[in-house]
Order: structure tokens, then C-alpha cells, then sequence
């Protein structure tokens, strides 16, 4: 190995020119060299510093294309050397070649031997990290300041000034909103990673790693094959008496075998979390690389000479007697997973939890191809009854909770588009969930609008120049779909096309970047990903990525175009997060502070693409069907529609995405006709004000809402009198107010699934002769939790509405002495509710002032925070009224600066 074969490697690299010199002047004095795509960054870097191989050349740089990076052939490296001062080597990651440059050239006499330098200064310090990923703009920056120390008859200062100016702008522009990858709609893991209270977990290599950017008391990972070894080494000498280690089922067939081998042999206090979702989810949803079944796993572990093993299914009926488990094996429902981990984690020495439950990308995947049942079931929220509490999201953790603006506050609706039908959000505790059985999704009817039949062919951007187009979206959306189209349209033309796709962890949910780059010769594209401020179109599928550093340090205010999809998508963080807002106008003006102002266009295609074509996904096709007609896509209309063919995937839909697209392009006016309701809402106070009071009326009666109504007017009164002109307090009151006085009690909950409106919403959504089951804990019937004493929901069939409709009936006995459901403790603490505000509204008025109205407003929408039922609303009125007290002392402070 050592005395022949690397000789005749590099005897056979020198005869064979791996490595070449490509700008070699005579009399040279810098030598710069890379290898593989640091290559590419640095001749992008090049370019960007305005080094063409003639002016390269003129300035004495000579440039080394490395073929063969170990072992670097010396003969051709001492000739590339010769009369050099320094050379500058380009290493991605971890230093490869510049070590061995060094060590080639360390016997030369000192006049001959240039200085090296690349990961680091001549003074040491270092240039480019390890751990940093390589870009054009970072090679520029090494090269440059090297140049200017080696005075090259160049001023590269103005081209250094220009790139701090672009950093220093995105630095300020940058929001702190990220959209971080997080789990599937009804992903299994969302409720396997959960622990017990008391319990720690550990993470391993698989989606389910993202969960230690979760509120889930787990961290750390090792490399497959390792999973718990770090806790294993440190469990002699920690009081933690027990640790959770999660390990998916692909990782169990590579090597997890061998950690669970390695726990047992250490006879640590330790459960290992067998996650069987029967998929390599994490890469894209391939099959395991061999037979593996729960029962198999657990003889598998039996044998390993673990004797305490629980099996944990959202579907456990599937096994049945004579399953084939090892002995002793016990087998629990979803339901129970807190309580079996909890017995579990008392078991001295190793024990295994094997959590079954199939990937829901899988499920979604294997449904389409008819593979996999499809229950004939939806879940569904009366977004009448919800509070917007978010215990739903704390339930399940999905993302296909979304918000609904009302008028009465926040609610919470599912996404059907994106729902897999894992139904834990029902264990959430509201009754406003129900299940719709033998429902289809209603497809809303055709907009008919008078629309010109031919479109024009816009003027096309040319190749003179490459042309780069920045695609940025949600993992799951289609946004790498979208950029390979348009490079195979770009093949198809026979133009020169680079697609980097950046979308680690499959980037679930998550922020995915495509970086397309156009020539009319491949000579013509270097480095893959855009460079700053180089790119031409930014297709924005998401507003949040779309102005992330990583997009927006591609943007340039002098000709990028920014095509924007303005809809309002939540991050992850919205499951636990009921308040979290989306800062779409720090979004919109970082975007628009990047790019070119006048090539500027927001457009809520998801509403768009709903309306005119009964589904969401076709957003993204749509928005580039918007950019094409606006003339920023460097491709012809016959060559996109020929790669959609080819693409074989719901082309026709595609198609009509796209054309859609053109068209709003065209017209923008379509835009308003589209999404402007057919009969405009009233936003004004009085008109809020005679809503709330009908609303009130149908609650209880016109008494009832004329106490509201004349506690609003004292409001305006003394807002009046304290800020003319102002109506913010008057309506954050009305709202408020409305809240407390109308609260969810049960004969309220009745009347809201029975008043016609709630079969309406269903309604707007499915279609055909449906059932629909209720999800609710009626507080004198609920079974209660053994451990938390909380009532534990129940399921009720249709025949509950006309029951319900009884109950609505009876309001009119609210708060008399026949109102049964009025002695119990959670309605006092209701109606006294609404006493306490009223007062505080009194104490407000009576002291109101310019100084103070700003802490009068924090204090009366105050009630909007205290959501939910039963014990979640009792949490959060808990945490209102410490928040009460403090304001109020605020309040008073102004009271008494206005008095001075």
C-alpha cells in the first residue's frame, strides 16, 4: 500500500492531468487551488470580485483546479508553486489538501517555499471554519483580503464594502420567526415522546430527534448504534434514577440491536423506546431493508435476556390471542402510555416499550395508492364552542390546527387538506369536537368569472447572464416538486440548469430552499447555490422562509423580483402557543426591503386556490404560473407544460394551476372579485355592538344584553372623555364583556350545536348522509381520571342533538333557582367572573386619563386569556387575576401622575 500503490496513484494523476492549472501567467505570485464544489465557490467567488481569467491573469494569480485531493500529486504541486509568495487553499469542511500542501513543500529552501494559508490567516487565526458550510461569499472575502495584503493592482475594498453592506442589511431585516421542522399531521411521534412527569428521555437519529426542540424533557443523541451510551456511562454516577431512550424501528435493523446489547451488559436502570413506525420516515418514507413485526421485535429483545416488555398501539385489538410475543409481553392501548411508562420506569435494570403506531406520511402515501385503510371518519371543531384554549394542540401536537380570526377572538378549525385522521386532538378537553362518519370533502362550486380566452406571451428574461431563481416554501408542500419541473423544462430546451435543494430531515413542516440556477452553457454556472444579492426571482411559498437570512441574503434591491404567497401559515409553535401571532407586516417589509420594490407581488394564493380549484395544494403551481406571465421565468409555456407531463402527477390539475396563475397575472383585479365576500361585514363599534347584543339576546334575553349594552355606553362615555375620538377601549369592552357574560355553561354548549349554525359549517365542508359523533365530558356523567381526577371524555351519537336541543330550551332557567347546572362550583366561578369585571370597568372610569388608558385597555382584555373548560380554563383565569393585580397598580400610578 504504502511503497507501490499511492506512488502509482499519483504517478497515474500526474501522466493523466487530474489535477490542472487553468490560468498559469509567467509571472505569477499568488496560486489559489480547490477541489469539488469549493472549485465551483471559488470561481463564483471569482466572478464576484470581478477576477475573470484575463484580469487573473494580468495580476499575477495563478489557479489550480484539483482533481484528486488525497493523495495531492506533488510533482505537479511544486511546479504549480514555483515562484509563488503565497498560495491560498480553498478546503471544504476539515483541512485536506492544505496540510498536505504543507507538508510537499516544507523542504524547499525558504525562498522558494510560499507562504499557505486558507483555513487560517498567516497570523493563525482562523478563515474558514470547520463547521462552516462553504459559499461563494465567504471564499470572496479570504481571497480578497489576501490580495489586498499582497497589494494587488486591484481595489477590492469597494467589492468588500458592498458585501458588509448586504450582510449589515439582512442582519437588520432578519426576523426571529423561523419555521424549524417539526412532526406530521398525526405523526405516531407526536404522543410516543412524551414521558411521565419525572422522567427524562434521550433522542436518537430519526424524525423523531426533532423532538428535542420540544417541550418534551429530552436531549442529547448519539450516532445509530450508540442510542443511551452516553447515559449508560453516566447513570453509576448521577442520582437520576431511570432514563427513556428512543430508537425507531430502521435504527433497531441497522445497529440498534448492539445499544440495547450494550445497556443489558452495563445493567443500567433504563427503558428503550422502541418507536415502530414502519417506515424510514426520516429520508422519505423507504421500507426497512428486511421482515421486522412487533412480535418479532419483542422475541428479539427477549433473547437479549429483557424480561419486562410492553407493546403500546393506537390500534391494539390487531392482535389478537396467540400473536406470537415473547413471554410475558403486555399490550396497552395509546390511551395509556403515561401510565404504562410510569410502571415501566420501576423496573430495575432494561426494560423495552415498543410503541406502534404507522408513520402518518406512510398512511398518507400507501391511502392514495389504496394500500392502506382509510377510516371513513374526519374530526371537525364547532368553532362556536371553541375557546381557542389550545388544549387540543397540547393534545395532540399536530399542525393541521389552525386559527380562525372571529370576532369573539381566536378559534381553532382543522385542516382537512392536511389532517392524516389521527384523531388525538379529540382527547383535548372542549366539546367542541364531534367526528363526521361517511362524509366527503366538499369541493367548493366553480367561480365563473369573464376572462379573456388568450393570453399574451410575455418577454422572457435571456441567458446572456446566468439567471437565478431562489424557491423557498414548506417541506411536505411541493416546493422541491415546483423547482425540478422547472429544471427539467430547462433540459428540455437544452438550456444549462444547476438545482440545489436543501431539505434536511426531509424538512418536515419545516423550511425548504431550492436554488435554481439558468445559462445557455453549463461553462456558465458555477457554484450551485446563489450567491449574495445574485438572485433574479425569489418564488416565495411561505412568507416566514421567504424572509429568513438564508433567503433574503440572496436578494438584491436593484433587480431581484419577489413573487409572494401572502397566506398567513403558522409555524409549529402554534400547537402549544394559542397567542402566537404572525408578524406578516415585519415579514412583508423585510422581503420588500431586499428586493426590487416595483417587481414586488403578495398574493394569498392558498384562499385563491380553494375557492377556484377546491384545493390548497395548487398554490405553488399557481404562484409560478404568476411569475411566468410577469416574465420572470427564463423558460418557454411549451416547455414547462411538457415537463408537468412528464412529471406524470395529477397533470391536468397542474396545468390549470398554472394557467390560473397567468391569469391573475394578467388581471390582478380578479384577486379582489375573488376573495371579497359577498355581503361586506360591518367592522364598525356600533356594528360590533348590535352583533354582541343579538348574540346575548338569543343567549339568555333582551335584559341580558341591554346590562351589557348600557355597561359598553358607560365605557364610551368615559372613554370619551379621556381620549376624544378614540373607540379602542369601547371595543376590547364589548368584546370582553361579551365573553364572560356569554359563557360556554351547558345549555349555551347545546344551543351553539343546535341553533342551525354549527350544521351549516359541517355543511360548508361535507357533503353526503353523514353521521356525527360528539366528543364531551358532561360533568354529571363523566368517569373522572383515577391520578388526575379529571373528567375523561366520552362519545355520544346522533341521538345526543335532540337532547341537546332539550337542554338549549331550558337557558331560560340560567341562574334561577331551578338551574341545576348553576349550583356546581365551575358556574359560580363564571358569574362571579363577570361581577368582578364589571367592577373593575367602574374602577376604570372613575379614574381614566390619557395617562392611563393604554393599562386600562391591557386590564379589559384581560378576559380573552381566560379560555377553555374546566380545569384549563380554571388554570388560566389563575394566572389572569395575579396578571390583574399588577396592572392595576399601574392604572393607579397614572391616575396619580394626572392628578399631580
Amino acid at each position: 500500500m504504502q511503497d507501490y500503490k499511492i506512488p502509482a496513484v499519483k504517478a497515474f494523476a500526474r501522466n493523466n492531468a487530474i489535477d490542472k492549472t487553468l490560468i498559469n501567467p509567467s509571472a505569477a505570485r499568488i496560486g489559489i487551488m480547490a477541489a469539488g464544489k469549493a472549485w465551483l465557490d471559488t470561481r463564483q467567488a471569482l466572478d464576484d470580485l470581478g477576477l475573470d481569467d484575463e484580469r487573473a491573469s494580468e495580476l499575477g494569480i495563478r489557479i489550480r483546479k484539483i482533481g484528486m485531493p488525497w493523495p495531492l500529486e506533488p510533482e505537479g504541486l511544486k511546479e504549480f508553486a514555483s515562484g509563488l509568495d503565497e498560495i491560498i487553499v480553498v478546503d471544504e469542511k476539515r483541512a485536506v489538501m492544505e496540510p498536505q500542501v504543507k507538508e510537499l513543500l516544507y523542504h524547499l529552501p525558504a525562498a522558494r517555499r510560499p507562504r499557505v494559508t486558507g483555513k487560517t490567516t498567516p497570523h493563525g487565526a482562523p478563515a474558514i471554519h470547520a463547521w462552516q458550510e462553504l459559499n461563494a461569499d465567504l471564499v470572496a472575502r479570504v481571497i480578497a483580503n489576501r490580495l489586498i495584503a499582497h497589494n494587488v493592482e486591484m481595489d477590492l475594498r469597494p467589492a468588500l464594502a458592498r458585501m458588509d453592506e448586504h450582510s449589515e442589511r439582512v442582519s437588520r431585516l432578519s426576523t426571529d420567526t423561523k419555521r424549524l421542522p417539526y412532526f406530521c399531521s398525526g405523526c405516531p411521534h407526536n404522543s410516543s415522546t412524551r414521558v411521565p412527569e419525572g422522567s427524562q428521555a434521550a433522542a436518537g437519529i430519526g424524525c423523531h430527534y426533532m423532538v428535542t426542540w420540544m417541550d418534551r424533557r429530552t436531549e442529547t443523541f448519539t450516532q445509530m448504534g450508540a442510542e443511551g451510551a452516553n447515559w449508560l456511562g453516566r447513570a453509576p454516577f448521577t442520582k437520576t434514577p431511570h432514563m427513556f431512550v428512543n430508537i425507531g424501528d430502521g435504527t433497531l435493523f441497522h445497529s440498534g440491536t448492539l445499544a440495547i446489547r450494550a445497556g443489558v451488559a452495563s445493567g443500567a436502570n433504563v427503558t428503550y423506546k422502541i418507536l415502530y413506525n414502519d417506515a424510514v420516515a426520516m429520508t422519505g418514507g423507504q421500507p426497512m431493508d428486511g421482515p421486522m413485526t412487533v412480535p418479532m421485535v419483542t422475541q428479539q429483545m427477549y433473547a437479549e435476556g429483557i424480561r419486562r416488555i410492553a407493546v403500546v398501539s393506537d390500534e391494539p385489538h390487531k392482535y389478537a390471542v396467540g400473536t406470537g410475543f415473547a413471554t410475558g409481553t403486555t399490550v396497552h392501548h395509546r390511551d395509556d402510555l403515561d401510565q404504562v411508562q410510569r410502571d415501566i420506569r420501576l423496573w430495575p435494570g432494561v426494560s423495552v416499550l415498543i410503541f406502534d403506531q404507522t408513520c402518518a406520511a406512510e398512511k398518507r402515501r400507501r391511502r392514495k395508492r389504496g394500500t392502506y385503510p382509510d377510516p371513513d371518519k374526519r374530526a371537525f371543531i364547532n368553532t362556536l364552542v371553541c375557546e381557542g384554549c389550545g388544549d387540543c394542540g397540547t393534545a395532540s401536537n399536530c399542525v393541521s390546527l389552525t386559527p380562525v380570526e372571529t370576532i369573539s377572538g381566536r378559534k381553532r378549525a382543522i385542516d382537512q387538506s392536511s389532517c392524516n385522521k389521527d384523531f388525538s386532538c379529540t382527547d383535548g378537553f372542549c366539546p367542541s369536537f364531534v367526528t363526521v362518519e361517511g362524509a366527503d370533502l366538499r369541493k367548493p362550486a366553480p367561480i365563473k368569472l369573464s376572462i379573456a380566452e388568450v393570453l399574451s406571451t410575455p418577454t422572457l428574461p435571456t441567458l446572456d447572464q446566468p439567471y437565478d431563481v431562489m424557491i423557498v416554501g414548506i417541506g411536505g408542500t411541493g416546493v422541491v416538486t415546483v423547482g425540478h419541473i422547472l429544471a427539467m423544462a430547462a433540459h428540455m430546451e437544452e438550456k444549462a440548469v444547476s438545482v440545489l435543494d436543501i431539505a434536511g430531515l426531509a424538512q418536515k413542516n419545516g423550511a425548504v430552499y431550492t436554488h435554481l440556477r439558468f445559462g445557455k452553457d453549463v461553462a456558465d454556472l458555477r457554484a450551485t447555490r446563489i450567491g449574495p444579492g445574485r438572485a433574479h426571482l425569489l418564488l416565495g411559498f411561505d412568507m416566514i422562509t421567504a424572509a429568513t437570512p438564508e433567503t433574503l441574503s440572496c436578494l438584491s434591491p436593484d433587480h431581484t423580483a419577489a413573487i409572494i404567497n401572502s397566506h398567513e401559515t403558522m409555524t409549529a409553535d402554534f400547537t402549544t402557543d394559542p397567542d402566537l401571532q404572525f408578524p406578516r407586516d415585519q415579514l412583508s417589509t423585510a422581503i420588500q426591503s431586499c428586493s426590487r420594490s416595483d417587481l414586488y407581488s403578495a398574493i394569498d394564493v392558498q384562499d385563491l386556490t380553494a375557492r377556484l380549484m377546491g384545493d390548497k395544494i395548487a398554490a405553488n403551481m399557481m404562484l409560478t404560473g404568476f411569475a411566468w406571465q410577469r416574465g420572470h421565468l427564463p423558460l418557454s409555456l411549451q416547455a414547462i407544460e411538457a415537463a408537468v407531463e412528464l412529471n406524470d402527477v395529477a397533470v391536468d390539475f397542474n396545468k390549470r394551476a398554472f394557467d390560473w396563475g397567468r391569469r391573475l397575472a394578467h388581471s390582478p383585479e380578479m384577486v379582489d372579485k375573488i376573495l371579497s365576500p359577498e355581503e361586506p361585514v360591518d367592522g364598525s363599534l356600533k356594528g360590533l355592538l348590535k352583533t354582541l347584543v343579538n348574540e346575548l339576546s338569543s343567549y339568555q334575553d333582551a335584559s341580558y344584553a341591554r346590562r351589557f349594552l348600557n355597561a359598553v355606553t358607560r365605557v364610551q362615555v368615559a372613554e370619551q372623555r379621556a381620549s376624544p375620538g378614540s373607540e379602542v377601549l369601547s371595543r376590547t369592552v364589548a368584546i370582553n364583556l361579551h365573553k364572560l357574560m356569554a359563557y360556554k355553561d351547558e345549555y349555551e354548549v347545546a344551543r351553539l350545536f343546535t341553533d342551525g349554525r354549527f350544521e351549516a359549517e359541517l355543511n360548508s365542508q361535507f357533503s353526503g348522509d353523514y353521521k356525527v359523533t360528539y366528543h364531551m365530558a358532561p360533568p354529571l356523567i363523566a368517569r373522572r381520571d383515577v391520578r388526575t381526577g379529571i373528567p375523561r371524555k366520552m362519545a355520544f351519537g346522533g341521538w345526543l342533538k335532540p337532547v341537546l336541543k332539550v337542554i338549549a330550551g331550558m337557558r331560560r332557567l340560567r341562574a334561577t333557582p331551578f338551574d341545576i347546572f348553576g349550583y356546581s362550583e365551575e358556574r359560580k366561578k363564571e358569574r362571579a367572573r363577570i361581577d368582578t369585571y364589571m367592577e373593575t370597568l367602574e374602577r376604570i372610569m372613575g379614574g381614566l386619563n390619557a395617562n392611563n388608558l393604554e393599562t386600562a385597555l391591557q386590564i379589559a382584555d384581560l378576559p380573552k386569556r381566560v379560555r377553555g373548560f374546566g380545569h384549563i380554563k380554571d388554570a388560566n383565569a389563575a394566572k389572569t387575576e395575579q396578571c390583574l393585580g399588577d396592572l392595576l397598580e399601574t392604572f393607579e400610578q397614572g391616575e396619580k401622575q394626572a392628578a399631580e
